[in-house]
């Protein structure tokens, strides 16, 4: 991918065309969750970036974390989704998780290394999913906190 910013602006942007459907009551709802979720992403990515766990080889901006576009668009907006659908049913949650995870894992993250946007480097796929686990129960157990609180 030579200097194509236009399909990191599609990363971003997509996934925000699907946010009107989602309903502001859902939104409301879930926002907190997805928001703490992306922001635990969003130090992780610098803590992988410096531990060479994965490379994201452009960026939007210099000086900025090339997970940018993947938390902002897809993963947060993904998160409100998929909560809205499975929130109070965990074994379901796990399992669609475990679907849209491992998607990314196996077949998504295959394309964008082929097409040189980003890369694993000192982590396995094995590994990245674990992560993804541990991140879903984490996103999850905040939800119920905030659910716990109103």
């Amino acid at each position: 991918m030579r200097n194509n910013k236009w399909l990191i602006l599609a990363i971003i942007i997509l996934p925000w065309l699907t946010f009107p459907f989602l309903g502001r009551k859902n939104i409301k709802h879930f926002w907190p969750g997805a928001l703490f979720m992306s922001l635990f992403l969003m130090v992780e990515g610098f803590v992988a970036q410096q531990r060479k766990w994965w490379w994201f080889y452009q960026s939007l901006k210099p000086n900025v974390l090339g997970l940018v576009p993947l938390t902002v668009g897809p993963f947060f907006v993904g998160s409100i989704w998929i909560l809205r659908y499975t929130y109070g049913r965990f074994w379901l949650y796990l399992v669609v998780n475990f679907i849209v995870d491992s998607f990314f894992v196996y077949i998504l993250l295959n394309w964008f290394t082929r097409i040189r946007y980003a890369s694993l480097i000192e982590m396995k796929k094995y590994q990245l999913s674990f992560c993804f686990f541990i991140k879903s129960l984490l996103m999850y157990g905040c939800q119920v906190l905030v659910d716990k609180n109103r």
